[in-house]
């Protein structure tokens, strides 16, 4: 069972699933997390091979949507699901296979296609890091700072280190196997019928003109919204316009 934290207590209204992206954690948002929680049960969760969840062998997004099925058979009744990057492509696959389970779908900035560049660089420069000479989180930012090609992304990579333990919270052997199938989403015939917003950085070239047949084919009642400047990572850029605009859809 994926690790999961938990915010608010069960409503009238639906339940909220947020699931991250890649590298990222359930603690990567807590903040929105919490403030959505103030009118229903939010449930941020660890995917796979991420944060305090099970390491496996495979990450593929057949296998991460039967994770976050597991979560939500768990609950009482089929919940929202808002999904990020690699946990928008999990949560679109979870809602074509198993579309009782989604009461309404979030993407944000992510297409259900697949995609050229490769993360694998910042695995690399993860195992770069010499964690034994590790004592602060400063330490291992001033490593990183000398192969991570984006500065801002450095602080985001520091979440997934326990400096304690002297490890990276991150199956990054099998993730970087694996890249190929995160970078590609599955051949799956649709459609999910359900209500569905892909909401995007307006500076964010992940979701393109070109992608809205195939998002249609698949979700044929996706519609779409933009945060002006913001880019890929639009929830940690402009958190409080992705919360007002998850809210106001929601609603």
């Amino acid at each position: 069972m994926l690790n999961r934290i938990e915010h608010g207590a069960p409503t009238e209204r639906p339940g909220l699933v947020i699931v991250h992206g890649l590298y990222g954690s359930a603690r990567n948002w807590g903040v929105i997390a919490k403030r959505l929680s103030d009118t229903r049960h939010v449930i941020a969760v660890d995917m796979r091979n991420h944060g305090a969840s099970p390491w496996f062998e495979t990450h593929s997004y057949e296998d991460m949507a039967v994770d976050l099925a597991e979560v939500i058979k768990g609950l009482d009744g089929p919940y929202d699901v808002l999904g990020h990057s690699m946990g928008g492509k999990a949560a679109m696959v979870l809602a074509l296979t198993q579309p009782a389970l989604v009461n309404r779908l979030i993407v944000a900035d992510i297409a259900p296609v697949s995609y050229g560049h490769s993360q694998v660089q910042y695995i690399k420069a993860m195992q770069a890091v010499d964690l034994a000479t590790v004592e602060r989180r400063s330490d291992a930012a001033a490593q990183l700072q000398a192969t991570v090609d984006n500065p801002a992304l450095v602080p985001f990579f520091l979440q997934a280190l326990d400096v304690a333990e002297k490890r990276w919270l991150l199956n990054l052997e099998t993730l970087a196997r694996e890249m190929p199938k995160i970078l590609s989403f599955p051949d799956i015939s649709g459609p999910y019928e359900g209500k569905v917003m892909f909401l995007t950085g307006a500076d964010s070239a992940y979701v393109t003109r070109e992608h809205r047949d195939r998002i249609k084919a698949l979700f044929p009642a996706a519609q779409f919204a933009k945060i002006p400047g913001a880019g890929h990572w639009l929830h940690a850029e402009k958190p409080r316009e992705f919360e007002a605009a998850v809210r106001t859809w929601l609603g």
